[in-house]
């Protein structure tokens, strides 16, 4: 199965509009990205995504990336150095438990909305939405169907 296969319209549609409400709430931008296979340590390969959506490059330094990898089962969250540097180290802890908790069950596209969701709620304390904010990443979600 192709990873754009993996969710139906609707799933794509909560996951897309759980990103921007989470946006509503915070300046940072969050990406989610979903491939078939992770040969290597999930975090090095969603580092290698982090940088290939160049989430890296948004003037505040605060992307989020929410990774899966439907074969292998494995699953990141990772932030950006802006969001590094003013968050304690288990920050994403919590948010990656709600939703392995959901993946648990089966319910793919319900963790993502959440833990999405969790992260706009989180990040709005240390990036709060500002008026003249840019949506400066797709919200929509990013597939490596090869």
């Amino acid at each position: 199965m192709k990873p754009s296969e993996f969710f139906n319209e609707e799933q794509q549609k909560n996951i897309t509009d759980a990103v921007k409400v989470a946006e509503l709430n915070t300046s940072g931008e969050i990406r989610v990205h979903i491939e078939t296979d992770c040969k290597d340590d999930v975090l090095d390969r969603a580092a290698y995504i982090f940088e290939k959506l160049a989430i890296h490059k948004t003037e505040l330094r605060n992307g989020v990336l929410f990774y899966l990898s439907i074969n292998d089962r494995k699953f990141a969250i990772l932030g950006d150095a802006g969001i590094n540097a003013v968050t304690p180290d288990n920050f994403w802890e919590e948010i990656k438990e709600t939703v392995l908790s959901h993946f648990k069950k089966g319910e793919f596209d319900t963790g993502l909305s959440k833990g999405i969701k969790m992260a706009g709620e989180a990040l709005k304390k240390h990036f709060p939405y500002q008026k003249q904010d840019v949506n400066e990443l797709s919200d929509e979600i990013s597939f490596n169907d090869k």
